[in-house]
């Protein structure tokens, strides 16, 4: 299993746009630091055709050690989350993308 890193979407640019090594890495930090930044604001980022990301707000909530079987409270955060979009969903499956009259 492979993994996609910064470095090789990086080298995509470079290739793909034309773009310099260094611009390549630089418009990609750019285009990163920008969905953080909205994350960190608590705004959803929707990127079309292949999902949103989004932090939602957990409450607080009793755990228990599973080997002690002690309750200890998990204090409230926020988590990031993934919604694939359909057309995601279909490319991963290997099935063509969903068109309107399929829609459920």
């Amino acid at each position: 299993m492979n993994t996609l890193t910064r470095a090789n979407l990086a080298e995509a640019i470079y290739s793909q746009v034309g773009l310099s090594r260094n611009e390549s890495a630089a418009l990609l930090e750019s285009v990163l630091e920008r969905i953080s930044s909205a994350l960190e604001a608590g705004e959803a980022v929707k990127i079309s055709a292949f999902g949103t990301f989004m932090v939602r707000q957990k409450g607080q909530r009793v755990g228990r050690n599973p080997k002690t079987g002690v309750e200890v409270p998990i204090l409230p955060r926020k988590v990031l989350s993934f919604r694939p979009s359909q057309v995601l969903k279909a490319r991963i499956n290997g099935q063509a993308a969903p068109d309107s009259d399929n829609a459920a």
